[in-house]
């Protein structure tokens, strides 16, 4: 399988970002870790193993992302504006400097995003605010609504990283012809702390009339890496 390492200093973040490739073609897939988690996560974890048949068949090419949540969501040091505006640049930082990597590797049609647990809301959220880029997206016991992270500040950034929020209101022609044209999978399962959330989203989806899949999991433990795994196997 093929395997790249890639790290470089993004002006965007003021920091050195890394990420891993897997796959040499196929349909790319941005994946985001879970809360706090790093870019070798997936690979850590057994997920790139679970569908390394699909991968090595050329049928996915994986582009796993580190993230900046510990300085953002879960930044105790900071006030609540400080921890959105890190979370606007880091979103920048992936469609200005990670899009274009992938890009430049893979000129397939599509592009979807994927991310388990935090890592769905980052999948769903960035995926819904470019459904010109991203033409679809896996979440896999994602919970979709962050607020609680800003004890109570609330401004247009919070709101349009918000899905829960901007979709009841999404009116424009724009987003909805294109969200009904992508693919969306929400997976959940029954014991899954986050099953409410995939619902509501669900719901909001289907009022806007999206097209969209909710997967709810008769499974113990299914907001865990081996049903993760199971999932992908099924919905990629």
């Amino acid at each position: 399988m093929n395997r790249e390492y890639h790290k470089w200093w993004s002006w965007r973040l003021d920091r050195d970002m890394e990420l891993l490739v897997f796959g040499h073609a196929g349909v790319p897939a941005v994946v985001f870790p879970t809360s706090q988690g790093r870019f070798y996560e997936f690979e850590d974890r057994g997920m790139v193993g679970a569908i390394a048949h699909k991968i090595e068949n050329g049928e996915l090419q994986l582009y796993c992302v580190d993230s900046v949540d510990a300085e953002s969501w879960y930044n105790r040091n900071v006030p609540p504006r400080w921890k959105i505006a890190r979370h606007v640049q880091y979103a920048n930082y992936v469609m200005e400097e990670v899009l274009p990597l992938v890009r430049l590797k893979n000129h397939a049609p599509h592009l979807i995003s994927l991310g388990c647990s935090f890592g769905g809301y980052h999948a769903v959220n960035i995926a819904l605010r470019h459904p010109d880029r991203f033409t679809g997206f896996l979440s896999m016991s994602g919970a979709f609504d962050q607020t609680s992270f800003l004890h109570g500040y609330y401004d247009n950034d919070v709101y349009f990283n918000t899905p829960p929020h901007y979709i009841p209101n999404m009116g424009d022609s724009w987003y909805l012809d294109r969200y009904r044209h992508n693919a969306y999978v929400l997976a959940t399962g029954w014991d899954d702390q986050c099953l409410g959330d995939n619902q509501f989203m669900a719901r909001l989806l289907g009022e806007k009339g999206v097209p969209h899949n909710l997967y709810i999991w008769d499974s113990w433990n299914s907001h865990d890496w081996p049903t993760w795994g199971r999932m992908m196997n099924i919905y990629l």
